[in-house]
């Protein structure tokens, strides 16, 4: 069975789980989870102990005017129904001290006046926040549509090779970034691309976008891995400014054995073979894409081999300068021969782990890894055993 069927029938389970999960829960049980969800327990809480304060110490006069804390509170955590029922119970509780201790009707007017007007602001700035929430759970909605048609998915097993990748963008409410990456197969054989476009927001998300367009034409249309590069350079010299560039690394597996690798003033790929890591450096380095008119100088190419079990790893600055609290930057070479396995998925979700904890949970810049291997051949008998095994 295919690595790649497996995975699909593992996300098969997973979901087949998940529902009849839901299914298992009764309506009832459902309907108080979302109401438990709702409630604002500790404004409610809050109340509780200033009534118990109350009894215990019988000092109405201090107490009533901690009661607006209550629906101040609900209004940063329940919905605006939960706020005004805090509101609600406060003020009657406020008149019963009030009454209990004979306050001053002046006072307790005054008094409960201001637990009207923070309950009916509480409730405004609930309705607020809910239409934000709205509006951002839409928004990143519209991130992942977007992400998954900039982005493709990369499948598990692509040609000869094992492949994962793993995308992590800065600003986790937006979900994409300025880095980016594909793996097609085209008739020239493999070819990838992973790149890291100067700048942030929307106008990197654009470029990656022409950048990621450009090269997947490319890639099917031409038969030199040069001219896959060439044709993304004149489209970036046309749609960029004067101060935006492109790092990138193009890589292409046209033939058994011999991969072809480009870098355009990126990071260098980390070659693995056996527990050897080590990194591709240029022979002759080359300036970002979108930059050759100004330096004049022209990307070259590199060819290595690429033997059953070698492994590459191609990553974007995001991996290399995160910085931990002592400002170090994460050692990425240690870091793969500390994780690395014949299962590159695996691989880097060790990475990806070891990496946040490095920076203390959140990345600050994009990071992007792809990790490609050449697994061994598997004999003829083998795999009919195999094919055999998983039929039985």
């Amino acid at each position: 069975m295919s690595h790649a069927r497996q995975q699909g029938r593992d996300h098969w389970r997973i979901r087949r789980y998940r529902r009849g999960a839901e299914h298992a829960a009764s309506p009832p049980i459902r309907t108080l989870a979302h109401l438990a969800a709702g409630t604002p327990a500790l404004a409610l809480l809050i109340v509780c102990v200033i009534v118990l304060g109350d009894l215990l110490c019988g000092t109405g006069r201090i107490w009533l005017p901690l009661l607006a804390t209550a629906p101040a509170l609900a209004a940063a955590t329940s919905k605006p129904c939960g706020v005004l029922g805090v509101g609600l119970l406060t003020a009657l509780l406020g008149a019963a001290i009030g009454v209990r201790h004979a306050v001053p009707a002046s006072a307790l007017i005054v008094v409960l006046a201001a637990l009207v007007a923070v309950t009916l602001a509480g409730t405004l700035a609930s309705a607020l926040r809910a239409r934000r929430e709205r509006v951002l759970e839409a928004v990143r909605s519209v991130a992942e549509t977007a992400q998954h048609a900039l982005l493709k998915p990369v499948p598990g097993t692509v040609g000869p090779f094992q492949v994962a990748v793993h995308y992590s963008a800065a600003a986790a409410e937006a979900r994409i970034g300025g880095d980016l990456y594909a793996l097609i197969p085209t008739p020239h054989g493999i070819r990838l691309i992973v790149g890291d476009v100067r700048g942030k927001g929307l106008p990197a998300v654009g470029t990656a976008a022409l950048v990621l367009g450009v090269f997947r034409e490319a890639a099917h249309d031409e038969p030199d891995l040069l001219d896959v590069v060439g044709r993304i350079e004149r489209s970036l010299a046309r749609n960029l400014g004067a101060d935006d560039f492109v790092t990138a690394v193009v890589a292409g597996y046209p033939e058994t054995g011999r991969l072809e690798v480009v870098n355009c003033g990126h990071a260098p790929p980390l070659l693995i073979r056996g527990s050897d890591v080590a990194a591709v450096d240029p022979v002759r380095p080359s300036p970002p894409l979108g930059l050759r008119a100004l330096s004049g100088e022209t990307p070259s190419l590199q060819v290595l081999s690429f033997d059953e079990g070698d492994q590459l790893l191609l990553y974007t600055d995001g991996v290399t300068e995160a910085r931990d609290e002592g400002r170090e930057f994460y050692p990425l070479a240690e870091g793969l021969a500390r994780h690395l396995c014949d299962e590159p998925a695996r691989t880097l979700a060790a990475l990806h782990e070891e990496l946040l904890t490095h920076v203390g949970g959140r990345l600050h810049d994009d990071a992007a890894l792809l990790l490609l291997r050449k697994p061994a051949a598997v004999p003829q008998a083998a795999r009919a055993e195999s094919a055999r095994a998983a039929a039985g």
